[in-house]
């Protein structure tokens, strides 16, 4: 037997690696054997460590499976002052994320395979987790003709969006869904009217009442989730709405799941826990797409999260320049920061409604992501034996978000200066560590 030294290094591969004392799902203190990339035996702690092995206590430490993000900007290529494949996923790494989506409103959008197959390859040189590739929807996400939806799926493209922008066009929709559901691929609808939404800059209601900014509207929301879970209904496409952030919203998801129509939705960390009276404050780092709602709303959210009508929580990564975010309020660009903070602001948000599982969070986080994505052969699987170690390791002694600790490239992260309880503080993909940090890794005796 040997014994690990403190400090775990990012890259190194677990062989032969044995984590004492470790929580999985939260649960009893495990000790967990992974050798050649996968998960070998999860017995309870105290056993005498088999020969050959490098010890390293990890006491207390929660074990979950590695997080799936559907709804992540990397920006690169055209956006590289903000992100780039490599910070980004470095960023995903530290929250502990395995296997992200990446959008398709890059420079130029990801609308045919030959884009798509350019993603891979930045993936496979850069990339510090798995990055899966989203097509537009739409050719230059213009919302006039459709994008060649098989070329993109034989690329590698399970996912179709135009996220940041809306499909108004009900009939270009439809024949989208009718695509996807042939190509077994799943479209996920920016939903935002824009005939509804117009130039909105913020909540409708007293937040844009007391800034004078411009109001944006629930219903330009809520109309397009209607519309589209109908049009799911009817082609049997599989229909996943990105970030929603209203009560009626909800209620439409729950209303069209009662049917049993193919629709699931994501809520992001950011619309759980913050409201619109902080964006009613104009400092432009509560600005994002769809805006921070009333308190209301977000109430409403967390109660279709724990009851299920949400399915996921995926956190709508945006990053920007220091220069982009600092002028007024109207010429700043939507988005916040959040691979970082994810976990932390959901197991608070749980934990505030007295409803913290660990295995919920596995659920919101991993599994149901991977599921949604196409992408559960590999991702979402289970702690257990035989299972790739793919898994992130959670530190609950608290921490404060600290803007120069970051690993994103960009600073516009809405949570700045909170104390939360929970941290990753170590990803693994395959029984490689893909982030570590020494704290909450010590070395036995």
């Amino acid at each position: 037997m040997t014994t690990a030294t403190r400090q775990w290094e990012t890259g190194q591969a677990l062989h032969q690696v044995i984590l004492t004392g470790v929580l999985p799902y939260g649960k009893e203190p495990t000790d967990v054997l992974i050798s050649d990339g996968k998960f070998v035996s999860f017995v309870p702690s105290g056993h005498a460590p088999a020969p050959d092995t490098t010890v390293v206590d990890a006491t207390g430490l929660i074990m979950l499976p590695g997080f799936v993000d559907l709804h992540t900007h990397l920006r690169e290529p055209g956006g590289e002052a903000s992100e780039t494949v490599a910070t980004g996923t470095r960023s995903a790494a530290a929250g502990g994320f395995t296997d992200v989506f990446a959008m398709a409103n890059t420079d130029p959008v990801t609308d045919t395979g030959e884009k798509v197959r350019y993603i891979l390859d930045l993936a496979e040189t850069h990339a510090h987790c798995r990055v899966h590739p989203v097509g537009a929807i739409t050719k230059g996400l213009e919302g006039l003709e459709p994008a060649p939806y098989a070329e993109m799926a034989n690329a590698g493209a399970r996912m179709f969006s135009d996220d940041g922008r809306c499909v108004n066009n009900a009939a270009l929709t439809r024949d989208a869904m009718l695509a996807a559901a042939r190509l077994d691929c799943v479209l996920a609808q920016h939903a935002q009217s824009g005939d509804l939404a117009g130039a909105g800059q913020i909540n409708a209601g007293p937040a844009a009442e007391s800034t004078g900014l411009p109001p944006w509207l629930g219903v330009a929301e809520e109309t397009i989730i209607a519309r589209d879970a109908i049009l799911a209904a009817e082609t049997g496409a599989r229909l996943h709405v990105c970030h929603i952030s209203t009560r009626r919203s909800a209620d439409i998801i729950r209303w069209a799941k009662s049917q049993g129509w193919p629709v699931t939705a994501e809520v992001t960390p950011h619309h759980l826990l913050l409201s619109d009276e902080l964006a009613a404050l104009t400092n432009t780092r509560y600005k994002v797409n769809p805006p921070l709602r009333s308190a209301d709303d977000v109430r409403a959210l967390r109660a279709a999260l724990l009851d299920g009508t949400i399915d996921a929580v995926a956190t709508d990564h945006a990053p920007h320049t220091d220069n982009a975010k600092a002028g007024h309020w109207c010429d700043a660009p939507f988005g916040m920061t959040g691979l970082e903070t994810a976990l932390p602001v959901v197991a608070k948000v749980l934990d505030e409604a007295q409803a913290l599982d660990w295995g919920k969070v596995a659920e919101l986080m991993s599994v149901t992501p991977a599921r949604i994505g196409g992408i559960s052969s590999f991702a979402g699987r289970p702690l257990a034996a035989g299972e790739p170690a793919t898994f992130t390791l959670i530190d609950s002694t608290g921490w404060t978000v600290n803007p120069e600790n970051r690993y994103s490239k960009s600073a516009n992260n809405p949570f700045e200066g909170t104390t939360f309880r929970h941290k990753v503080v170590a990803t693994s993909l395959q029984g490689r560590l893909i982030h570590t940090l020494s704290e909450g890794l010590t070395s036995t005796p």
